[in-house]
């Protein structure tokens, strides 16, 4: 084990710390507990505490906080929300706010303050990158990342490679105050991509390191496995969920039924079995490889449990929400890929068999409602769900549509467009996107934030956020875009976006311009004027 504050090797703790636990209705956490216990924590798991509170109520608000046992040391008072209880009435919508890609050199993580500060949200879904696991100035890309002017430099200071390592990073992220006030309020639903393990990684190894002799040298003794069982055993110290299966430790794809309302499906597209991906070096040979019916983007077992998953809830939800990590729509980059290699093959796009799979799922069983959503891409994309080249699709009314997909941006990490990209330039890139890709209706990629969801019985509705700048600590945020899927229709509403979007490229509407501004600190509005990304 290692110390906490350094990474000097330390015995294991033989004296577990005694933590009381108690739940509530009050914030004040007055009265007589609704229920309370006792835990335990030692270093054996980085003295993190997690307590299962059984026979609450479903879709209620609780309050929780923990004390070291006979002492005055007390956390503060958290909140959290239980969900309805399955195959019940929903009584109202439910809100997500929908997260991906938080890089803490970067800048400040505004963007999980924002819901926090509006209280506009019942749940939260993070669908990957809740960490990054480069040392200051180490990523990969233009060698970006330093994170000294802002007083936000990883650490440690090195790539992540020990259960030290990763447990010290995580602790790190956690010390940011509106990702720390975001948890405190809302209950997450979390899942991991790649860097909260290393870059692109599938069954065997990753862009950084693989199974040879010489790559287990460079990286200090640390094999594939071990690297990865490090930062999965961290991530499931410190992240709010269970292990999904005990016999599994690196299982984490899972689904939660909100009622009767929606099933949202939470997969593992990166970690878990998954066939050989673009590793930077072998793109042209993932290219070729990228249409074999053996390639799985998730492993059998997991891709198997999916489409029973899609099945199933067909008869039990109204809604089918699928929570994964890479964009699922096929997408012409050919203006930043070049024409030799134009899709990335980390996506759906190196797996094309496991895609028509997933898309002769939903068709063949007439599956209606159902909402991808997507991460990783550290921009904003939204498509109807088609199959191209084998079903018939009317990009202009959306017909032949069997879904939708909603892939968000990044909370900090830099556009893949270009950290330093300017407005008239991804304006310029987006029109050429839209009118590439018949499914992309919009696109955006200038803007770091997150987007919001309202899920009700007749209609799915998001909101994109941008965030003028996250260089300081504030609450700005501008909404860019807004999207409505009519139940049993299958397809984005038309006219897409209301016609009008505040920025990025709209197929068929128009940009107007605002930046009209709210500050979630004080609920007041403005235009903001700057023209640069912090």
């Amino acid at each position: 084990m290692y110390a906490h504050d350094n990474d000097v090797f330390v015995k294991a703790s033989k004296s577990p710390i005694c933590v009381d636990w108690k739940i509530g209705r009050s914030a004040s956490m007055d009265g007589q507990p609704i229920k309370s216990g006792t835990a335990y924590t030692s270093s054996d798991v980085d003295f993190t505490v997690k307590v299962e509170a059984k026979a609450l109520k479903p879709f209620t608000i609780y309050y929780y906080q923990f004390n070291v046992c006979n002492s005055d040391v007390k956390s503060p008072v958290g909140r959290t929300r239980t969900l309805p209880e399955s195959g019940t009435k929903v009584r109202r919508a439910i809100k997500l706010a929908v997260y991906s890609c938080a890089n803490y050199p970067f800048g400040f993580f505004n963007a999980y303050g924002n819901p926090e500060r509006k209280d506009s949200v019942d749940y939260i879904v993070h669908l990957d990158d809740y960490i990054y696991e480069y040392g200051n100035g180490e990523y990969p890309v233009g060698g970006l990342g330093w994170g000294n002017s802002m007083g936000r430099v990883p650490e440690p200071n090195r790539s992540c490679h020990t259960l030290y390592d990763y447990r010290r990073r995580l602790a790190q992220y956690r010390s940011d105050p509106d990702l720390r006030a975001s948890h405190q309020k809302f209950p997450w639903i979390t899942v991991w991509d790649d860097h909260e393990v290393m870059d692109n990684p599938y069954r065997d190894g990753s862009a950084a390191m693989n199974n040879t002799e010489q790559s287990f040298i460079k990286d200090d003794g640390i094999s594939v496995e071990a690297r990865k069982m490090n930062a999965v055993r961290a991530y499931f110290e410190w992240m709010p969920l269970r292990q999904v299966d005990m016999d599994d430790n690196l299982r984490i794809w899972r689904s939660f039924q909100f009622g009767d309302l929606f099933n949202l499906i939470m997969l593992d597209t990166r970690n878990y079995d998954r066939s050989i991906t673009d590793l930077y070096w072998n793109t042209g040979y993932v290219h070729t490889i990228s249409d074999d019916t053996s390639r799985s983007l998730m492993g059998s077992r997991q891709e198997n449990w999916f489409y029973r998953q899609l099945i199933e809830s067909a008869s039990t939800t109204r809604w089918r929400v699928v929570g994964n990590q890479v964009v699922f729509s096929k997408i012409n980059q050919s203006i930043s890929n070049g024409p030799k290699n134009p899709f990335n093959y980390d996506q759906w796009d190196g797996y094309a068999a496991n895609r028509n799979r997933t898309l002769k799922t939903l068709y063949d069983n007439s599956i209606d409602n159902t909402v991808f959503l997507a991460g990783d891409s550290h921009a904003s994309w939204v498509s109807d769900l088609v199959w191209l080249g084998e079903k018939d699709y009317n990009s202009e009314t959306g017909a032949g549509s069997i879904g939708v997909e909603f892939a968000g941006t990044a909370v900090t990490s830099p556009s893949s467009a270009g950290q330093n990209i300017t407005q008239e330039k991804a304006l310029n890139r987006s029109a050429w996107m839209t009118a590439a890709n018949p499914e992309l209706q919009w696109q955006e990629y200038y803007y770091r934030g997150y987007f919001e969801m309202t899920i009700d019985y007749d209609a799915v509705n998001a909101t994109f956020f941008g965030l003028p700048t996250y260089a300081t600590r504030n609450g700005l945020e501008i909404a860019l875009a807004n999207f409505t899927v009519l139940a049993g229709e299958n397809k984005l509403r038309r006219p897409v976006g209301g016609g009008s979007v505040e920025f990025g490229n709209l197929k068929g509407g128009v940009t107007k311009q605002t930046n009209l501004t709210n500050d979630t600190n004080t609920g007041e509005w403005f235009v903001f004027e700057s023209s640069k990304l912090g």
